[in-house]
């Protein structure tokens, strides 16, 4: 995959209608429950391409950069669209690793390993940097960029006040909306996919899919696999209008 500055695809924010209060779940108290997922896509080619490509490799620093080029591609993503829409962007404050449970805290509360999630009480992503790895190495790298494309989606949402009445509401929307940055991304020009990309995508949201017999109201939940594929792979088909964005 691969990443060109400033040439992310326009969605429509200005005028967003959501009905609903939120209740707690992915970012509600505090932070968003996350998902066991991670592993991404893109990576830097020459500097002066300004192109993020996956070369399959699965080293530490790669890991690393990838980790960069999908926060730096979600964040000139959403910046794009809230200025084709005439709003002000603020870029989330920072994106955090953590390698022991309850290293980094969110709202007073520590967080557990195996996990991502967006704090919204201190406006940053964290993320277990060794279950994260472990991850990276098991679906493969395009899978990162999904993962922080979701966690930033969050942001995102606190920043255009959406919220809803149940958290699967929320999640499957930060998933539409990590697709659409996604897909918007590579029609633009901005992200180049390589082979098995898309696979790495739907192998990566078939593994963290809810257990079917987790109610879909409960507190937490985050949808069935079949549900977070669809939702993801309809933004990423036909961008943030599909997501109630717009």
């Amino acid at each position: 995959m691969g990443d060109r500055a400033g040439r992310q695809g326009r969605g429509p924010i200005a005028g967003l209608v959501v009905a609903a209060l939120v209740a707690a779940g992915c970012m509600a108290g505090g932070y968003d429950q996350g998902e066991p997922q991670q592993p991404a896509p893109p990576r830097s080619a020459q500097p002066e391409s300004q192109t993020t490509r996956a070369d399959g490799t699965t080293s530490v620093a790669e890991f690393k950069q990838d980790i960069q080029d999908a926060v730096r591609l979600a964040q000139r993503y959403w910046a794009e669209q809230f200025r084709a829409s005439g709003e002000r962007f603020t870029p989330i404050r920072r994106v955090v690793a953590y390698s022991r449970e309850g290293e980094v805290a969110c709202a007073g509360q520590g967080l557990p390993r195996n996990n991502a999630v967006y704090c919204s009480a201190g406006d940053f992503i964290a993320y277990d940097v060794n279950w994260s790895v472990a991850a990276f190495r098991q679906i493969g790298d395009a899978f990162l960029f999904y993962l922080l494309g979701h966690e930033y989606a969050h942001g995102m949402q606190v920043r255009l006040g959406i919220r809803y009445n149940f958290t699967i509401q929320q999640e499957l929307q930060a998933d539409c909306m990590a697709g659409a940055y996604l897909g918007d991304s590579v029609r633009s020009g901005a992200l180049e996919l390589e082979d098995g990309d898309l696979e790495e995508f739907r192998e990566g949201l078939l593994a963290v899919g809810d257990d079917p017999d987790q109610p879909w109201f409960a507190e937490g939940s985050h949808g069935t696999a079949e549900q977070r594929s669809e939702s993801f792979f309809r933004g990423y088909e036909k961008s943030l209008g599909a997501c109630g964005l717009g």
